[in-house]
């Protein structure tokens, strides 16, 4: 099963804008995501629609962030993103007169809806301003990882 790292991304990119005034082009972005700038565009749509990004078009156009870390949270971000789907598991509803079949899908689903809950109050607590780093790192150390793999 492939697993989706949109919300890793965007967080990763988030913190990186953060440690720059500039506007940041999405071709830029992209590389440090190991994407291209459609598809990063596309992703950062969500974000720019909830008020966390604004971007620019032309010469010094690029993306920045709309407000500070501490206004946003990590279920700010999931949200934007459009809630990715958290389990990748579901209710098996082969026999729905079997009891054994409706025991099981009734406490997955309780059970997953008591993790879904934790998740979403535990992402509302946490603001991007608690896991940035202390020392700013630069995008360029994606660009040489990226060369670094292109190598091999």
């Amino acid at each position: 099963m492939q697993r989706d790292t949109r919300l890793s991304d965007v967080l990763h990119v988030l913190l990186h804008m953060s440690q720059t005034d500039a506007p940041l082009t999405s071709e830029v972005l992209a590389r440090s995501m190991g994407t291209n700038p459609a598809v990063f565009r596309r992703m950062m749509a969500g974000l720019r629609e909830a008020g966390i990004v604004v971007s620019g078009k032309g010469h010094g156009g690029g993306w920045r962030l709309a407000r500070s870390l501490r206004e946003i949270t990590l279920l700010a971000v999931y949200e934007a993103l459009g809630r990715p789907t958290l389990f990748a598991f579901g209710n098996r509803s082969r026999h729905p007169e079997c009891l054994v079949e409706r025991g099981v899908n009734a406490v997955l689903e309780t059970t997953m809806t008591d993790a879904t809950a934790l998740f979403v109050r535990r992402f509302g607590e946490i603001t991007l301003d608690q896991i940035v780093p202390d020392a700013p790192m630069s995008l360029a150390v994606h660009a040489a990882a990226s060369e670094a793999k292109a190598s091999v």
